[in-house]
């Protein structure tokens, strides 16, 4: 059983090298603070994993025809490309706004859209949250197939926080990326241009080869 376990967290790793999830995970936390990126890296992982938990239960339990969850992986492939565009419009448009203060000698940088000044943390979180359970529902036949699980096997609790420790793993080293990013090339109106708009491309890219998958 350890052993099996210690599978299904590497299984959970390779599967959050997914180019899906890591551009929806850079596409939220891009210009974020160090807490709010791991916040929704956190959320990300754990969303997605407990909506595979979900999903695998009642595929053991009833036939879903494979149509079904299908549309999880066309809904978040059209999700994936509106967020690359709306990225795109935003930084054509001029409404990534970028603003410099201290705190008890500390500069600190804001990045925000639009011309008001909103702080989006609990947004941005639940919004992480319903879209990694959205991309669960479609990866969770996959996930069964691929471990074997889906005919000789019972999915249990143990077995689905393997996957996510797996899951988040990855997903948090990758955060620790975008930190950097955040921390290093953030610094000016015109990186945060280009970052933006390397990030809405990118998005475009992976959600479309989603759909013609």
């Amino acid at each position: 059983m350890e052993m099996g376990l210690i599978l299904i967290f590497w299984y959970g790793v390779l599967h959050a090298f997914g180019p899906d999830h890591l551009t929806v995970i850079a596409d939220f936390s891009i210009g974020k603070s160090r807490k709010k990126t791991l916040l929704i890296t956190f959320l990300f992982a754990l969303g997605h994993g407990m909506m595979l938990f979900l999903f695998a239960r009642l595929l053991q339990a009833y036939e879903i025809p494979e149509s079904i969850t299908d549309y999880g992986d066309q809904i978040s492939a059209t999700v994936i490309i509106g967020m690359g565009i709306y990225l795109l419009a935003q930084v054509m448009r001029d409404r990534i706004q970028l603003h410099r203060h201290e705190h008890e000698g500390k500069e600190h940088i804001h990045i925000w859209f639009g011309k008001t000044h909103e702080h989006q943390t609990q947004r941005a979180s639940v919004s992480a949250f319903g879209m990694a359970a959205l991309m669960g529902m479609g990866g969770v036949r996959g996930m069964l197939v691929t471990l074997g699980m889906l005919e000789s096997h019972s999915i249990d609790m143990v077995m689905i926080l393997a996957f996510i420790l797996g899951v988040t793993t990855l997903f948090l080293a990758f955060g620790l990326l975008i930190l950097y990013i955040n921390d290093h090339l953030l610094g000016t109106k015109a990186n945060v241009r280009k970052v933006f708009a390397t990030a809405g491309i990118i998005s475009i890219a992976v959600g479309s080869q989603m759909l013609l998958a």
